[in-house]
């Protein structure tokens, strides 16, 4: 890429808007600075920074990679696009904003179906454990599951390449790949044994909306199963959620629950629209939340009549992973008095973001607004306060007991201070 390919990557004007106002670009990849890092040490680098800029100019990066390729000691860290992309993520580094960032090509190429709840692959969740990511689970009915990949699988080589190492998102990378194509994955059992599979990707449909608590049984203190009301964990917001949502709340008043309980633990957000949706289908009225873009103007959105869903007591079990979209339900929710939130204090993700293409097929996605609960209280580094603060003990931990579900379980059948509609 010559000095004009650099100017296109770093100054490009002409960029196209692929996706309106995403909660959850932590649902894409992790944030890419430390929130952390020494305020007084960036204000130097930016002071010296501010120094120079009138003798920075674009082919300065092609010089500089010049020298490095011709001097520098290790030569097999010049690697000239991981060069730019560095530079790159500079320009983000100094901002300051962790929701801010660019994304190279291929991630984004394989992350765009996330939000339609469905991308190719073999299906297959994975998390990092020691120096390895290992199988949390493979999806019901996909390549991963018919070919027999097994919960705690640990991830030894992709493609005959070492998987030592790997983080979530490179493994995650690395095993996805066009529908019809192959991939071949050596793990290693519990019990020590080794397995090499050879799969062929899919199309994969992954469900925002869960039924079944962590647990695998929906029991209360007493180990009795509970009948008398429903779970839903929604896992994200998707274009398919409100969908998915409304057939679960359904089900389960036909089934006769007379409460509902609404796990976001774990849920990163998603898309602002279906995010609304679905906290309008729990209130009659009421301001959902509030967005102040950067120019101080307030866009409020509102619950509209007609749109409710249900009238069924409501509690929301959210924790410290709870972030963006599940963070606007809880607070609306919690705010205009519909619900009883339990657990810990959510992650504190309040920034409105969209992406941006690029012409190398990458993208850049931006913060573009702050938005604010109901009440006007500001998410961005606070969180959502739990109603009800859980603290797990010890022995709650060896017993693997679900404190948070229990706790809900116990407020709606003391209906109090569960709210109600109506």
């Amino acid at each position: 890429m010559g000095s004009q390919g650099v100017r296109a990557v770093l100054l490009s004007a002409i960029t196209v808007l692929i996706a309106s106002m995403l909660f959850a670009f932590g649902f894409l990849l992790h944030a890419v600075i430390d929130r952390n890092q020494d305020d007084q040490a960036r204000a130097v680098q930016r002071s010296a920074v501010a120094d120079g800029l009138d003798e920075l100019d674009p082919k300065l990066l092609d010089e500089i990679i010049a020298i490095l390729q011709e001097d520098f000691v290790d030569q097999t860290r010049i690697d000239r696009e991981l060069l730019l992309q560095g530079a790159v993520q500079g320009i983000f580094t100094s901002l300051n904003d962790p929701h801010s960032t660019y994304i190279d090509p291929r991630t984004y190429s394989l992350s765009r179906g996330d939000f339609s709840g469905a991308f190719q692959g073999i299906g297959a969740t994975v998390a990092k454990d020691g120096d390895y990511v290992v199988i949390s689970r493979p999806l019901p009915d996909t390549p991963a599951e018919r070919a027999g990949i097994r919960a705690g699988d640990r991830l030894l080589s992709v493609n005959g390449e070492d998987a030592f190492g790997w983080g979530v998102q490179k493994a995650a990378l690395k095993i996805r790949g066009p529908r019809g194509t192959t991939v071949e994955i050596k793990v290693r059992r519990a019990d020590g044994s080794e397995h090499t599979f050879k799969i062929v990707r899919d199309e994969v449909l992954v469900a925002s909306i869960d039924t079944t608590p962590p647990t695998r049984k929906f029991i209360d203190t007493t180990g009795a199963e509970v009948k008398d009301l429903a779970y839903i964990h929604i896992r994200s917001f998707t274009s398919r959620s409100p969908k998915e949502l409304s057939d679960a709340v359904e089900a389960a008043q036909r089934a006769g629950a007379k409460g509902l309980i609404l796990d976001v633990r774990g849920n990163p957000g998603g898309l602002l629209r279906e995010t609304a949706q679905i906290t309008d289908m729990f209130l009659e009225k009421g301001t959902i939340l509030a967005q102040i873009d950067r120019d101080g103007r307030e866009q409020r959105i509102e619950a509209r009549a007609g749109n409710e869903i249900t009238k069924l007591p409501l509690v929301i079990v959210q924790d410290e992973t709870s972030a963006s979209g599940s963070e606007v339900l809880a607070a609306a929710l919690q705010e205009n008095g519909r619900a009883t939130v339990v657990g810990s204090k959510s992650l504190g993700k309040g920034t409105v973001n969209h992406a941006r293409e690029l012409s190398n097929g990458g993208a850049v996605y931006v913060s573009i607004a702050r938005w604010l609960t109901p009440k006007g209280a500001q998410i961005e580094g606070q969180g959502v306060q739990p109603d009800v603060a859980i603290a797990l003990t010890a022995d709650d931990i060896e017993q693997a007991r679900d404190v948070a579900i229990l706790r809900a379980i116990e407020l709606l059948r003391s209906g109090t201070p569960v709210r109600a509609a109506g």
